[in-house]
């Protein structure tokens, strides 16, 4: 299993409007080969700001089947209008669990 991760910015007085879009790109990405779960986390000190959290089942089931699918076109559609920057996406593989 691995993690993506990604620091999401989104533009000044469109959070609202991002959490719903993004409530409905969800769909998307959990109907996704390899699609585990996930979870977008909203900062507590820092407004417009948000972390999302994937997990995958492999890399290649983000870097390749999402990334190359149709619903990927729709989920950039959906929700990149609203970050700047443009978040950078890594890549954690899980090392420790806490039960």
């Amino acid at each position: 299993m691995i993690v993506e991760a990604a620091m999401l910015q989104v533009l000044p007085g469109k959070e609202e409007a991002f959490e719903q879009t993004f409530r409905q790109a969800s769909t998307i990405i959990s109907s996704m080969k390899g699609y585990m779960w996930h979870s977008l986390n909203r900062c507590m000190e820092a407004q417009g700001k948000y972390l999302l959290l994937v997990h995958w089942e492999t890399l290649e089931d983000h870097t390749v089947g999402f990334r190359g699918s149709d619903g990927y076109q729709e989920w950039k559609q959906l929700l990149h209008h609203f970050y700047d920057p443009f978040p950078v996406v890594e890549h954690f593989e899980i090392v420790a669990l806490n039960n």
